[in-house]
């Protein structure tokens, strides 16, 4: 197994090179991490079949090209682009926020010096807009990964806004909606993992419906 991991290893290292790819874009198209991509080219782990069918698929050769020896394997060196990448991302995320946060202690300021009134809800919003912020570049770098946890942070920050915002009125009711509202999140993220399992699971019968039908 070991032997096989490597010869993997080394193919995978040689197409992904020759693509001009670096890890976190083939992680990317594969909808897994650049560090996945990294243990399979340590020769640490190998991916399923669907993932070796992927692959196969993106760089045109056969599942057994991939498998099958070509050169010694070599420990690969630490792709530079994707710490950059990875850095890159990171710190438009915190600039993103940290933008969000200027926007309040400005708002904070001003109210505070032309109405003379000390508005300290402004803090509590940016916590949601952040939360939101994060969101949207989740999805669109990290293909949506660990959403439900952000999500799930989401809606307590906006239950705790809305109770600041009507404090006087002390609704301290309106955390009971949390515990169904989350419910709610967790099971609506699972349902879309659900529906991906069955598509294959009615793809793989069409396909052996298919083979049967040749068979015949």
């Amino acid at each position: 197994m070991d032997e096989l991991k490597a010869i993997f290893a080394s193919n995978l290292i040689r197409l992904r090179t020759e693509a001009a790819m670096t890890q976190a874009e083939l992680g990317e198209r594969l909808f897994y991490s650049d560090k996945a991509v990294s243990k399979w080219e340590r020769a640490e782990s190998m991916p399923d079949a669907f993932v070796l069918k992927k692959l196969s698929e993106i760089f045109g050769v056969s599942v057994d090209a991939l498998l099958s020896s070509n050169s010694g394997w070599v420990s690969p060196e630490p792709d530079p682009r994707n710490e950059t990448e990875t850095y890159s991302r990171l710190f438009i995320i915190l600039c993103c926020i940290a933008a969000i946060w200027t926007l309040c202690v400005v708002e904070f300021v001003l109210v505070w010096c032309i109405f003379g009134a000390i508005q300290w809800v402004v803090f509590v919003a940016a916590v949601p807009l952040s939360l939101i912020a994060v969101l949207v570049f989740n999805s669109i770098w990290y293909h949506g990964r660990r959403n439900v946890y952000i999500v799930a942070l989401l809606v307590l920050s906006l239950v705790l806004l809305i109770y600041l915002l009507l404090l006087k009125y002390n609704l301290w009711q309106m955390f009971l909606v949390l515990v169904p509202a989350e419910i709610v999140v967790f099971f609506a993220f699972n349902i879309r993992k659900r529906g991906k399992s069955t598509g294959g699971r009615v793809k793989k019968t069409e396909r052996r419906a298919g083979n049967a039908d040749t068979r015949l």
